[in-house]
């Protein structure tokens, strides 16, 4: 009982846990799409809006133009703050061998995310930012995670729900460090100009 103690105290992984390529890797496998995403994503939608637009009309307008508007130091700074939150789930789940609900939830709401970004491909009928990495790293990854917490019987037992959570999850987090980072890139830029 002390060395699980010890080990959610951050001394090591807790008996039966899993290891370090299983919770760091969330952060290596996050790391890696945003990647590509940073890449990509101001030109993509600078130059894919308009057709899109005209193909998708019942999409609200106000997404368009967020769209249409993005920065890229503005998505860069909102890469940047999730950053934050996905490390502080891997070392939480290095922490406690696996066992955190909070590293669970962000390895399922990152698989779900890479799922979303495949069925934005799919809708669309070509490359979307995102949908490479989703296919070759994110949903990978996170089903050998998943694997990887079950054999090891430190996978929380599923419950009606956790998807939408996990979901909801992403969902907030990203939400969350676009405001951030619009705050910060907006007083930089401010601070710059007077």
């Amino acid at each position: 009982m002390s060395e699980v103690v010890m080990s959610e105290r951050g001394g090591g992984r807790a008996p039966g846990g899993v290891g370090a390529g299983v919770t760091f890797g969330l952060l290596v496998a996050w790391a890696v799409h945003d990647a590509e995403e940073v890449a990509t994503v101001p030109r993509w939608a600078r130059t894919q809006v308009p057709e899109l637009r005209e193909r998708f009309p019942q999409v609200p307008e106000p997404v368009w133009r967020r769209l249409e508007s993005i920065d890229g130091r503005e998505f860069a700074a909102a890469v940047g703050a999730m950053a934050l939150v996905v490390a502080a789930a891997a070392v939480q789940g290095h922490r406690t061998g696996g066992r955190s609900a909070f590293y669970q939830q962000a390895v399922d709401g990152f698989g779900l995310h890479g799922l979303v970004h495949l069925a934005q491909a799919a809708a669309v009928g070509r490359y979307t930012p995102g949908s490479v990495t989703s296919a070759l790293t994110v949903v990978p990854f996170t089903l050998w995670a998943r694997r990887r917490l079950r054999r090891a019987g430190v996978l929380l037992p599923a419950r009606p729900g956790d998807a939408a959570r996990s979901l909801a999850f992403a969902a907030v987090a990203t939400a969350g460090a676009h405001a951030v980072a619009r705050r910060v890139v907006g007083r930089s830029a401010g601070t710059r100009r007077a």
